[in-house]
């Protein structure tokens, strides 16, 4: 596993990774601001909606302190937000890998594997449902690991391992979908779930550090990639993903 996470890392800056890695970086950028953004309006509405609303019930006496407090709650909302973007990272993340998939796993497996079978494209559609699947599951995970987040090192422990179950579990199948159907996929990372986590908690890792972390998708994707051929053994037959959407 050591040895899948360290030619995982070597590859992430070589040549060929660096167009992936550049347009990546980019679309993970628009996403956190588009995402920051839309919050950002959302809560300073509601913040001007509130601030009228107990006016109207104070009286006007009321506006100045109201104005103040209105302010001071649009202004922590943004750091709010801006602290809430780490930990939304794993979701960006999890969407931005759905487009990239394949270019990643090619390069891996052309590189790494030349001997051996190259895995099929997922299709667009199926690769971007599998990348909104566990962009959702994550933001479900972590709304209800919210406030453990208040517990200090307890609640980090259990986002962290959160994040390396779901971050696991898209990466390696999206590797494994490139070789077998859908189910077949999923029944591979269950029989191997224990190893597939402990691999997830690698990439959660990588996923936690600012700035680095933006690279995520290429360092998850090339990792499971070996991690799906070591676990695998005999090279698998390749299928056309297919499957229930």
């Amino acid at each position: 596993m050591l040895d899948a996470a360290a030619q995982a890392l070597s590859q992430m800056f070589s040549p060929p990774f660096r167009s992936v890695l550049m347009k990546s970086i980019g679309l993970a950028l628009i996403l956190i601001v588009i995402m920051g953004i839309g919050l950002h309006t959302a809560l300073a509405w509601l913040a001007g909606t509130g601030e009228g609303l107990v006016e109207n019930a104070l009286g006007p006496n009321a506006h100045a302190p109201l104005a103040i407090l209105a302010v001071v709650v649009t202004i922590a909302a943004a750091l709010g937000i801006i602290v809430g973007s780490v930990f939304l990272m794993p979701v960006v993340t999890a969407l931005v890998a759905s487009f990239f998939v394949d270019d990643i796993a090619l390069e891996v497996e052309r590189s790494r594997y030349p001997g051996e079978p190259e895995g099929k494209p997922l299709p667009l559609l199926r690769a971007v449902i599998e990348g909104v699947k566990t962009a959702l599951l994550a933001l479900a995970i972590y709304l209800v690991a919210l406030p453990f987040l208040l517990l200090a090192g307890f609640g980090a422990l259990i986002f962290f391992f959160c994040t390396a179950y779901i971050l696991g579990r898209e990466y390696f199948e999206l590797a494994a979908m490139r070789y077998r159907p859908v189910a077949e996929a999923r029944a591979l990372r269950q029989q191997h779930s224990g190893t597939v986590f402990v691999a997830g908690m690698f990439i959660a890792a990588f996923v936690s550090i600012p700035i680095v972390n933006l690279a995520t998708p290429l360092f998850g994707m090339a990792f499971m990639v070996h991690m799906h051929k070591r676990l695998s053994g005999a090279p698998p037959r390749i299928e056309a993903a297919s499957g229930a959407v």
